[in-house]
């Protein structure tokens, strides 16, 4: 019988080591009190140890500070500013449409800001690495394709990292890097897809995985008739990684290959590594394991948000588990070791697509647990009615309908279907649509609880697969088309004056019934779903109808307090839910809708502090005041 080696510390030996005790009790508080990363931490929880602000208080919270951002015309969809600050050893850096900014997060008072002569800077965060001792911190973020370093104390730029500061990655990437070790973890939103590493001290690359694999590599054997051969597509969206330092794993997703979302008859097979998390060698960059959660990606199902990696305990045995949450809302609970489904994934048949030359997957992995989190059918029944909203959008609604030749739908997967020229016409109505039910805002978890929070929309497209006209630019044969055009939403705002999907104005509404959105907790320990409430409101609407829920673009945040934080509905609020019950306990008007993730911490003051930017554009029969994009800070009295 082998006896562990034991250690007998004297009273002396104690008083050496109490210093050192001392020391790490502070670097923890210091560490709760920040928000060093996009995600909080490696893991991706954006789970905050604070507690200041609670369940018993929250609904005290005032507005603290206010910083004018100023317009954000690269935006996408959202028509605003996504970005995510983050605040590091008290200091707050968030960018804009052309300066990376640091701030007092106490006050919002200027510290230093850095501008960009061309380009302009990450989407959604800034990145921070803390230096090695001998280098100061750093705080990295993108532009196109450069990756810029600037001194985390001045904001001048590193001379000593690549060229005068900057590194040319080859390929663009619309995000900060992740950091870790001494290491930029970055993506690709160009092609070739793939993750890379750089080294934070000299810009230099360490090695490079890509996402569709080359000649002799595993994987091409998906790809039929070699049509791995200079594809493009399996790119990665804004912070798609996470990190777990005792695996020394980095765990990357990748969106649907190209050149054509919604067509694949030019690479027959389930088309590795699309629409997968993959789990990969940190010092290395090589595979250790993948998952796809949509084989032969034909609906845009890809994968727009970072794992999150928690620990989880399942019949009495704790599992580390990662939670990966595609647009088709379907969420897998794997092994994070071994990418194995924790409670079982089917694959079951899907329908088949009719489209000339292509060959859908006749399954699709199916989690057993936890159910699907937003709508993924349609019937006749379901399409919305004078008495759901008024009879302006239901009208709109029916000529859709009717102008469309007819709605078709047969379950979860339905692909697009082709319309033959001449053919009676008939359009796939999508759900969830190219959007997704769940987009690139992803989860916030809550470690003691075993929860996973994630906000749902029930958001369809429609439309029809076509022959592309002689001399039409893109796709590679086929494309979508629909009634409104290539890019279709089955909603009020199309071919209105709004526009724009997330506008807060009257034309926002999608022409199915209610709910629309929905704010949504799993118990990752059974795969259950925990609460799930309606998430948004529609102002228009008499008092009675309001409760409809709402698209979302961004994510929440969860907090030691038993708080979750939310922004991204576009109602123009932001809420705190009790974690344990889902019961909304605060809600604050914004002057415009708040497409990002939120952040929590800690001033120098003693005081916690929630902050998120909120600058989603409104529609043009709902204009914003001017100069309305900005960060906005909440404390306790």
């Amino acid at each position: 019988m082998r006896l562990r080696s034991m250690i007998i510390l004297t009273a002396a030996a104690v008083a050496a080591l109490l210093p050192i005790v001392s020391a790490q009790v502070g670097n923890s508080r210091k560490e709760a009190a920040d928000w060093p990363m996009y995600n909080r931490n490696l893991n991706g929880t954006r789970f905050s140890p604070l507690t200041q602000i609670n369940t018993r208080n929250v609904a005290r919270l005032t507005r603290a500070w206010t910083y004018k951002i100023g317009k954000d015309y690269t935006s996408g969809i959202t028509g605003g500013s996504e970005m995510t600050p983050i605040v590091v050893n008290g200091v707050m850096y968030l960018a804009n449409a052309k300066k990376v900014l640091a701030l007092e997060p106490e006050t919002g008072k200027e510290i230093w800001n850095y501008e960009l002569k061309n380009g302009n800077p990450t989407k959604r965060a800034v990145a921070f690495w803390p230096g090695d001792g001998t280098i100061p911190p750093r705080i990295f973020f993108t532009s196109d394709r450069k990756l810029i370093a600037l001194n985390a104390y001045t904001g001048e730029t590193v001379s000593a990292f690549g060229n005068q500061g900057e590194v040319d990655m080859v390929v663009s990437y619309d995000s900060a890097p992740i950091v870790y070790k001494n290491m930029l973890l970055a993506g690709t939103n160009g092609n070739p897809g793939g993750t890379r590493a750089f080294d934070a001290r000299t810009g230099a690359k360490i090695w490079e995985f890509r996402s569709i694999p080359q000649q002799g590599e595993a994987g091409t054997e998906t790809w039929g008739g070699e049509s791995w051969r200079n594809r493009p597509g399996a790119t990665q969206w804004s912070f798609s990684m996470t990190v777990d330092p005792q695996l020394n794993a980095v765990y990357s997703t990748y969106d649907a290959p190209g050149p054509n979302d919604y067509y694949g008859g030019d690479r027959p097979g389930d088309n590795l590594y699309g629409s997968s998390v993959v789990a990969l060698d940190a010092d290395t960059g090589k595979l250790k394991w993948y998952f796809q959660v949509t084989h032969h990606d034909l609906w845009d199902y890809d994968l727009p948000s970072p794992p999150a990696l928690l620990d989880i305990t399942v019949n009495g045995q704790k599992v580390p588990a990662l939670i990966a949450v595609p647009k088709h809302a379907h969420m897998y609970i794997l092994n994070r070791v071994t990418g194995k489904p924790v409670f079982g994934v089917e694959e079951r048949p899907v329908p088949l697509s009719n489209v000339p030359g292509e060959k859908s997957s006749p399954t699709q992995p199916f989690p057993v647990k936890p159910p699907v989190l937003a709508r993924d059918s349609y019937k006749p029944e379901d399409l919305i009615t004078a008495a759901d909203t008024n009879e302006e959008h239901a009208k709109f609604c029916r000529d859709v309908v009717e102008r469309s030749g007819g709605i078709y739908n047969v379950g979860p997967f339905t692909p697009y279907m082709y319309r033959e020229e001449g053919a009676k016409p008939y359009s796939t109505v999508l759900f969830p649509g190219s959007i997704g039910g769940v987009n690139w805002g992803g989860t916030a978890s809550d470690p003691s609880l075993g929860y996973v929070f994630v906000n749902t929309q029930d958001e369809a497209s429609i439309g029809w697969i076509e022959k592309t006209p002689p001399g039409a630019r893109g796709g590679n044969g086929y494309r979508r088309q629909s009634i409104f055009g290539p890019t279709s939403r089955f909603q009020w705002s199309e071919g209105g004056p709004s526009g724009n999907i997330n506008g807060s104005g009257a034309r926002a509404w999608p022409c199915q019934k209610p709910p629309w959105g929905h704010m949504i907790a799993v118990n990752a320990n059974t795969g259950d779903i925990a609460w799930k409430v309606l998430l948004g409101v529609t102002d228009e609407l008499p008092p009675a109808k309001q409760k409809t829920g709402r698209f979302s673009m961004g994510g929440p945040i969860a907090t030691a307090g038993g708080l979750v934080f939310i922004g991204a509905t576009n109602d123009k609020r932001f809420r705190a839910f009790d974690s344990k019950t889902g019961k909304e306990l605060w809600t604050a008007k914004l002057d415009m809708s708040a497409h990002a993730v939120p952040i929590t911490y800690q001033g120098k003051n003693g005081k916690q502090y929630v902050a998120i930017v909120a600058a989603g554009a409104s529609a043009i029969d709902d204009p914003a005041p001017p100069d309305s994009e900005a960060l906005v800070v909440y404390a306790l009295p």
